[in-house]
């Protein structure tokens, strides 16, 4: 069986290979592209006569997947799955797979560093130093005793509660289902208008879906606190990032973190977001700790042996 990773995962070759030996210690050839490509034929050479196809957060037309006549098998080495045209698989016996669970602690402790770096003003405040100047003309904030929202209460935004809490704030939510794991340690759900005007922090941990896509609209940004702080470490889609920058501009809020974008990094240099100093920005780097990258590609392996064994897990429906 010929297994091929399509792009690079965000370890060294040997690293991918010693976590596959699970699956070519079972005489399947693996495969391994270690650049990441864009043009379409090419990809579509990638994955020909594959009958699995390992990739991560890179966009996958129909096209491309329509092109391996021999795919039966996709294993996501990512949380999400929008960025990959699974219509294309609609009505054929594919298996797909994601990695879910592998970042949650590392997109949950972004989250915190983003609303740090916001409250302290820590990126300006950096820059000034190393020009000799001092803090005068920035405030700071103590995170302790602010209300913090948290929208949508999945795995990462489960753990963002908790971390709250441990910060000393009162910790209101909203999600479709309440968690009673998270109402017995003091988190309180709320309907999203009410978290929006109550909240001193804003955190969004959604996933992108019809229904969530332009959620954080003008309007609910309006809702908000004139000293409150927006973070969005989920799908850049669910906030309208230009009506945010403009609520920045405008001094409507006070500020915001946001590690994802309506379009991937690198951003055009017009983007409104750049224009904004009140603004923290991080290129779509929540995943990406090391350890993540290896808990990752060990979920990613173990999709495939476990679908070869007859128990497939974490399946994607579509």
């Amino acid at each position: 069986m010929k297994i091929s990773v399509i792009e690079p995962l965000g370890l060294s070759e040997e690293e991918l290979r010693n976590i596959a030996k699970p699956v070519t210690d079972r005489g399947n050839e693996l495969v391994i592209y270690n650049n990441k490509i864009t043009d379409t034929e090419e990809l579509k050479k990638r994955v020909k006569d594959s009958e699995v196809i390992v990739l991560a957060n890179m966009p996958l037309k129909a096209e491309v997947i329509n092109a391996d006549d021999k795919l039966k098998m996709m294993s996501i080495a990512f949380t999400g799955v929008d960025h990959v045209e699974l219509s294309a698989l609609k009505g054929k016996d594919v298996m797909v797979s994601n990695a879910a669970g592998y970042s949650t602690s590392s997109v949950a402790e972004l989250t915190f560093g983003l609303t740090l770096s916001v409250l302290r003003n820590i990126v300006p405040l950096d820059k000034l130093t190393r020009e000799g100047k001092t803090k005068d003309g920035y405030s700071q904030s103590d995170l302790s005793g602010k209300t913090f929202g948290v929208v949508g209460t999945g795995a990462i935004g489960a753990a963002v509660c908790k971390i709250a809490k441990a910060f000393g704030c009162k910790v209101i939510a909203y999600n479709r289902s309440e968690k009673e794991e998270l109402k017995n340690i003091g988190v309180e759900y709320v309907a999203l208008d009410e978290l929006l005007s109550k909240s001193d922090v804003v955190s969004i941990h959604l996933p992108q879906t019809s229904d969530t896509k332009g959620l954080i609209s003008k309007e609910k940004i309006a809702l908000m606190k004139k000293s409150a702080v927006l973070i969005n470490v989920a799908r850049g889609p669910i906030v309208d990032n230009n009506a945010l920058a403009e609520a920045l501009r405008k001094g409507e809020i006070a500020g915001a973190g946001i590690d994802v974008f309506d379009v991937e990094p690198p951003l055009d240099k017009e983007y409104a977001l750049l224009k904004e100093n009140k603004a923290v920005l991080t290129p779509h780097i929540g995943f990406a700790t090391k350890e993540a990258m290896v808990r990752r590609a060990h979920i990613t392996f173990e999709n495939i042996t476990k679908w070869m064994d007859g128990e497939p897990q974490n399946v994607v429906k579509f």
